[in-house]
């Protein structure tokens, strides 16, 4: 027995030692800590108009409610759904926004959670629910906008609206702004929608033209995925823009307030993004932040996507699901695989990374040649020679067993509650507050458990996910130490 706690006990002390081994970016070095809580809200929760809750596409920590009290903290923070549960083709879910009280008790970096408790040191609780409207005050959807263009006016640009007149949205991440209003990202535009404190629509910046989806040479922001009785687009895919389900995944605001940063999931169409091989070189726009209103294009950069293989060998490229800036130059990616997770057929992820991206060699392509669709910066996936990339550098792994095991959780057979859902999409970042580690904060991770439960209710009728998935919206806190944000708006006040 003695030498079995030693085993555990060096085990412990050398996964310790491997999260704390630096990721060295442009000279700085990131520490991983390790996860220190996890926390769920049950796949059968209902918000307060009686729908099934999902969320954790994108979210947003209130930094001004963060405080610590005594050995935890308290907060809330916002979480994004999508455009809700639509395996069978998308529905008439109207769009909005849930505010999450929280409260964490960290476990020590590289301890483990008191026996019963491995999942309870963040406490997540439904407080709000937010509907999102147009800049008519009318209801949005999440209904696929087939054919439907809504015209430019005043200020505003082109925008996609279903069959129904309503404006289509595909929430992906979201941005707190200090006044109350909030930036959130589309997948059918691809756009970024600027909204109030209520959910009214004020603005939406349209991305260049390179990134708008195509077909037969008109914009048509359809992602085939028709509501109910519609017919599929023709053709199916756009022939260049964005590829179906591949908008602005990830988004967000410099620490420093200046610039807002929003990265497309993979390749665009000409650029590689016709193949699920070839759709490595995704884009990251940096917008100008200085006037709300009017986000105006100051960089632009070619990211490469992690590769890795598959089980049968095959090349395969991991999607980008979301970022959190770190500076005008640099910010933390999210990205994983598909198809594998509790709530899916396949069981075990093969790639869940957050990598540290450095803008500051990359070729800066904003304004030029390549933001038209017909001058593609990757054709067939090979990156045009004039052209330098962004650099990555591993940073955290997802998937790695022993932090997972330490919380009862696991990656991989069997395929149940504690295997990591399939879709990790939502990150956001809140100090530890402790001044004698000015440089170390709390990494939020959620998953996107697309409405998945055995309890559902949405749009006005029941339902159940196939195959008896009852996923929860699952929380990863990590701590990690990122040197140079001490003076930002997400440092201790």
């Amino acid at each position: 027995m003695k030498h079995l706690n030693r085993t555990v006990v060096l085990g412990a002390a050398l996964a310790l030692f491997t999260a704390l081994t630096p990721a060295l970016a442009d000279g700085v070095a990131y520490v991983n800590k390790g996860l220190v809580g996890v926390g769920r809200i049950p796949a059968s929760q209902k918000d307060k108009f009686g729908e099934t809750f999902g969320s954790g596409s994108g979210m947003a920590i209130d930094t001004k409610s963060w405080a610590r009290d005594g050995a935890g903290y308290k907060g809330s923070l916002w979480l994004l759904p999508d455009r809700g549960y639509n395996v069978a083709g998308t529905t008439d879910y109207r769009p909005r926004l849930n505010t999450v009280a929280i409260e964490l008790t960290p476990t020590a970096p590289g301890a483990a959670p008191a026996a019963g408790h491995e999942q309870s040191g963040l406490k997540a609780t439904l407080a709000d629910t937010r509907l999102l409207t147009d800049d008519k005050g009318a209801d949005a959807t999440g209904l696929d906008p087939l054919n439907g263009v809504r015209k430019a006016a005043g200020d505003m640009p082109m925008l996609p609206q279903a069959d129904n007149g309503k404006l289509s949205l595909d929430d992906e991440a979201i941005v707190r702004l200090p006044d109350g209003t909030m930036f959130i990202s589309d997948e059918y535009g691809p756009n970024i929608y600027r909204f109030s404190a209520d959910g009214h629509l004020m603005s939406a910046t349209q991305p260049p033209a390179a990134l708008v989806p195509m077909r037969r040479g008109k914009p048509n922001f359809a992602s085939d995925n028709p509501g109910p009785g519609a017919a599929e687009p023709d053709p199916k895919d756009p022939e260049t823009g964005r590829q179906n389900n591949q908008g602005l995944e990830g988004m967000s605001m410099t620490p420093d307030g200046k610039f807002l940063i929003a990265v497309l999931q993979s390749a665009t169409r000409q650029d590689g993004g016709d193949s699920g091989s070839t759709r490595q070189n995704t884009r990251a726009l940096v917008y100008d932040a200085s006037d709300l209103a009017h986000l105006k294009l100051a960089h632009e950069y070619v990211v490469p996507l992690p590769v890795f293989k598959d089980a049968k060998g095959k090349t395969k490229v991991a999607a980008q699901s979301e970022i959190v800036a770190l500076s005008d130059k640099s910010f933390l990616m999210l990205a994983r695989d598909s198809g594998n997770g509790q709530g899916v057929k396949g069981d075990e992820s093969l790639y869940r990374k957050i990598e540290v991206v450095d803008l500051s060699a990359a070729t800066d392509i904003a304004g030029g040649p390549f933001d038209a669709a017909d001058k593609p910066v990757a054709p067939k996936g090979v990156l045009d020679p004039s052209v330098t990339p962004a650099k990555l550098t591993a940073f955290i792994d997802i998937n790695d067993k022993g932090e997972l095991g330490r919380f009862g959780l696991h990656n991989g057979a069997p395929n149940d509650k504690n295997n990591l859902s399939e879709k990790w999409e939502a990150m956001s970042l809140a100090s530890v507050l402790d001044p004698k580690l000015p440089d170390d904060y709390f990494l939020f991770v959620a998953n996107d458990n697309d409405f998945l439960t055995q309890d559902g209710f949405q749009v006005g009728a029941p339902y159940k996910a196939e195959d008896g998935a009852d996923v929860d919206t699952t929380f990863l806190v990590y701590q990690v130490t990122l040197p140079g944000l001490s003076g930002s708006s997400l440092a201790a006040n």
